[in-house]
């Protein structure tokens, strides 16, 4: 899975298979926390962030 940003210890990264990997989203890890964000709408779609990482990654 390739990185594609590390920031302020935020890593983010993205796999790529349209028709195995639906919907299309983002894998974000920082510190013990791991969560999938949605590319289209920036929801949660599994795992947790803090608040303040959210708006980070969001931005």
């Amino acid at each position: 899975m390739p990185t594609l940003s590390m920031f302020y210890g935020i890593i983010i990264r993205m796999y790529y298979a349209p028709a195995e990997h639906q919907p299309a989203h983002i894998h974000v890890y920082y510190q013990d926390f791991k969560s999938s964000v949605s590319i289209d709408n920036g929801e949660i779609i599994a795992g947790n962030l803090p608040a303040k990482q959210m708006k980070l990654v969001l931005a």
